[in-house]
């Protein structure tokens, strides 16, 4: 079960399924310190949309129901002051290195959702992830939209990684991230019925556009909140330099707020490994 903060009143409340609420991601910009809650300026999405949208109409947007029913998240617990820095489409032999080496210089471990075609290309970058004591993810092998492969596909994409990862990490990672956040309900079934948990995102930093390291760092302060997920990338051949730099900002800055970096394993008090 996975909390979120109201808007009225800056009371923590639970959502719940009676609760007229459209869709489970709802970044609203607040974030606990110790005993008391401070604000943060903010702006929410509008929830503007129908819940009884077609599949094929919803995209990424899924409905809150799916966190209720499945291994399924998009930010851990509000009463935590825990942030999670992730990074997909790894790795590669640039971003992934200015990376591991902005987090030893901070002493903050993330995890990291790698394609199994890159993880297979870059083997040495992988085995370094994990000895470095970050948590690795299954991101798929090639990146399709879930959305729109067979069931054949959609597990092979999922198994084909866990085997490469698994040898050259040393385990078969438990966590799953859905390229462009699109699942289908079956395949959250099956990938929870396997022990497998999906983690999509509360805060995306859009770092793939190429923007600068201070509009990821003002996006990143705008609008974290306790329990935060925040998406990165380190995709081979992006324009990422600017995602790299805002590390020095966004964790010192959110250190001093109170905020804990912490893996995914740690957030949901669970294993890296599917067991």
């Amino acid at each position: 079960m996975y909390y979120f903060y109201s808007p009225e009143g800056f009371a923590p409340y639970q959502w719940g399924l009676e609760r007229d609420v459209s869709y489970a991601y709802m970044p609203y910009n607040l974030f606990y310190y110790g005993d008391y809650i401070r604000t943060l300026p903010y702006t929410y999405i509008p929830q503007s949309y129908e819940v009884q949208m077609k599949a094929d109409e919803r995209g990424s947007w899924t409905p809150f129901s799916w966190v209720e029913k499945y291994a399924y998240a998009f930010s851990g617990p509000y009463n935590k002051a825990e942030v999670a820095l992730t990074f997909d489409d790894g790795p590669d032999l640039e971003f992934t290195p200015k990376i591991l080496d902005k987090l030893k210089q901070h002493n903050v471990k993330a995890t990291f959702f790698l394609l199994g075609e890159n993880a297979e290309k870059f083997p040495n970058v992988v085995k370094r992830i994990a000895n470095e004591g970050h948590v690795i993810g299954n991101h798929t092998y090639s990146h399709p939209n879930l959305a729109k492969v067979n069931d054949a596909e959609y597990r092979n994409q999922i198994i084909k990684t866990e085997e490469i990862l698994n040898r050259l990490a040393g385990y078969a990672p438990k966590f799953i991230r859905p390229p462009y956040g699109e699942i289908l309900e079956d395949q959250l079934k099956w990938a929870t019925e396997q022990n497998f948990m999906i983690v999509q995102w509360s805060v995306d930093t859009v770092d793939w556009k190429g923007v600068s390291a201070d509009t990821i760092t003002n996006n990143v302060l705008g609008n974290s909140f306790p329990g935060s997920v925040i998406l990165q990338h380190s995709t081979p051949g992006g324009h990422l330099q600017g995602s790299v730099e805002a590390l020095d900002k966004i964790i010192p800055q959110l250190k001093t707020k109170g905020a804990r970096f912490v893996t995914l394993p740690s957030m949901f008090q669970t294993s890296k490994e599917r067991k």
